[in-house]
């Protein structure tokens, strides 16, 4: 993978559905500079990396379960001493030393290192200013490593997560707590989230240009039920049905989210991984 190259050759939404074909970019080569992912590619397999992906072929089991907490600290463990450098990204890449502001909505590219039905470990890359909108990980235990930037998160939970289906279609505004509001710059630790709790839906905001290590279980699959779904939020105080017990000061904790349709800002370029591939052995 390379950023620098530009290899976005398809667009799609965070299921990876394709949603069109766009042209390559060009770029003039600068003399006496091998592309810093391309050199790392013919690397071994940095060990952090490897530990991640073996340490995720034990603690995942597939769909309808979740880590036990030891099991999430020993991946917080790993993920938390993982740079960039140990997926191939090089922090000489000029991704990185981008200062300037893309004009309308920057967007964001990702790629998939490894994936499997019990789950997958992927890279996504935010230039400045780029978001990716609230949405959710329905039954999907997610751990998210800021590898290079500074990044806005904002998270909620369903106050009511039971009876929560993914519909795809527009829907009444459900009460929401909020998880996290907060900007956080590399190197800080490993956040994480479970399917109805720890910030399930929330959406990234990139200050800086951003590279984010996700570890997904299991992955999106709308064969299997778990499509993402995309929503709006509203304050607390801007809306009420009558039927919540919020006190007004818990209030500013809380807002209203709405199901929406899929933002067209949503749509994310796909590029080729080149960085170290982990070692599938057998267990």
């Amino acid at each position: 993978m390379t950023i620098e190259a530009g290899l976005m050759e398809k667009s799609r939404d965070m299921n990876g559905h394709v949603h069109k074909i766009i042209r390559k970019k060009q770029f003039k080569k600068r003399a006496n500079r091998q592309p810093p992912v391309a050199a790392a590619a013919a690397a071994a397999v940095p060990v952090e990396l490897q530990r991640l992906f073996e340490s995720c072929r034990d603690v995942f089991r597939g769909p309808g379960t979740v880590p036990s907490p030891g099991d999430v600290q020993t991946l917080c463990h790993i993920l938390d001493g993982m740079i960039s450098e140990d997926v191939g990204l090089s922090r000489d890449l000029q991704f990185f030393k981008t200062k300037h502001h893309a004009k309308g909505n920057p967007r964001v590219s990702y790629t998939t290192i490894y994936k499997c039905e019990n789950f997958s470990l992927c890279l996504f890359f935010l230039p400045a200013t780029a978001v990716i909108p609230l949405h959710n990980h329905p039954g999907m235990t997610v751990f998210s490593k800021l590898l290079r930037g500074t990044m806005h998160i904002k998270s909620y939970d369903l106050a009511d997560p039971v009876n929560s289906v993914n519909t795809g279609l527009p829907s009444q505004p459900r009460l929401a707590r909020m998880k996290a509001d907060d900007v956080f710059t590399a190197p800080c630790d490993t956040s994480v989230l479970y399917p109805t709790s720890g910030g399930n839906i929330h959406a990234f905001t990139a200050i800086t240009p951003c590279a984010v290590l996700d570890v997904i279980g299991p992955p999106y699959s709308k064969a299997d039920g778990r499509d993402c779904s995309y929503y709006k939020d509203t304050p607390y105080t801007a809306l009420s049905n009558g039927e919540t017990t919020v006190t007004k000061e818990e209030g500013e904790s809380y807002s209203w989210l709405e199901e929406i349709e899929m933002p067209r800002d949503s749509e994310m370029d796909v590029i080729e991984y080149l960085g170290p591939q982990v070692i599938e052995t057998s267990s």
